[in-house]
């Protein structure tokens, strides 16, 4: 079995890289893996065609919800455009197709969104990937993986948190939910769900939890004594987009498939700290 994982120099692609089967990776920078511009969708659909691998898993987007809400046609170029490209060529090929989504496809009114929930995005990056969903699932071998507040080695809340506690700063942390997970487990969840091969739409995400909640977590599992966290309410700084108040996921039919515990925060700020040793020993 074969492997392209697009977006292989990420947060997501490079843990990807270590756990499906025989891989490619091919990013923008292109660095240990194929150069590809997603951008390009004959660039994209030419590099599946031939390479001509058995799975296709699309770990590449932009993020920044800010810079979504700012530069919109690239954000539907990247997260949208180009996934139905992929998908197109998956479908000449037969290849089955992986791609990740996000929690912020959702409005955040409720919380605990399932599978078959209605998305109702509140900005562009929510926009953007829910038309990239739609692209993805109009080709039959496909499988959506929805996920929330991946965290790895990149700037991130809980990287931050850490960094900012340790050098006796102050977190402010808004008063929203959400679902994180770190970007090893989530890779390990995939890889393994690929055995499986579902179809369709599957929450992978940890545990709800406020942000105030996991900071507070974060100090007590690291065993911090320095910083300060303090809750405040709404949204915080100068931001371009909405973010959705709750976007937790319910990973029920995750649970269901997957032999290991990838939800816990004890089992995410455990593996943070297993990678955060391992860089340090690499580096």
């Amino acid at each position: 079995m074969k492997t392209l994982i697009i977006g292989s120099d990420g947060q997501l692609g490079s843990q990807l890289m270590e756990f499906m089967p025989n891989p490619t990776g091919a990013s923008r920078k292109g660095k240990d893996s194929m150069r590809l511009d997603i951008s390009d969708v004959h660039e994209v659909e030419n590099l599946i065609l031939s390479e001509k691998p058995d799975v296709v898993v699309n770990a590449a987007a932009i993020t920044d919800v800010d810079l979504c809400e700012r530069e919109r046609e690239m954000a539907l170029k990247v997260n949208g455009i180009a996934v139905r490209s992929m998908a197109r060529a998956c479908s000449v090929i037969g290849s089955y197709f992986i791609h990740i989504s996000t929690d912020y496809v959702f409005d955040g009114e409720k919380g605990m969104y399932k599978e078959d929930d209605a998305p109702n995005p509140l900005n562009y990056y929510g926009i953007s990937k829910l038309y990239g969903e739609a692209s993805a699932l109009a080709y039959d071998e496909t499988l959506v993986v929805r996920t929330s507040g991946v965290f790895g080695y990149k700037q991130n809340f809980p990287l931050f948190v850490l960094k900012t506690l340790q050098g006796n700063g102050t977190v402010k942390c808004i008063d929203s939910f959400y679902s994180p997970i770190h970007a090893r487990l989530l890779a390990r969840a995939i890889a393994e769900l690929l055995g499986r091969r579902p179809y369709g739409i599957i929450n992978v995400s940890g545990a709800r939890i406020s942000r105030y909640e996991l900071a507070m977590k974060i100090k007590e599992f690291f065993g911090i004594d320095t910083g300060t966290v303090v809750q405040q309410q709404g949204q915080s700084g100068i931001v371009s987009a909405r973010r959705p108040h709750d976007s937790s996921l319910d990973n029920s039919r995750a649970r269901a498939l997957l032999s290991f515990d990838f939800e816990s925060v004890e089992s995410n700020l455990r593996t943070m700290r297993e990678e955060l040793g391992r860089e340090t020993m690499e580096g």
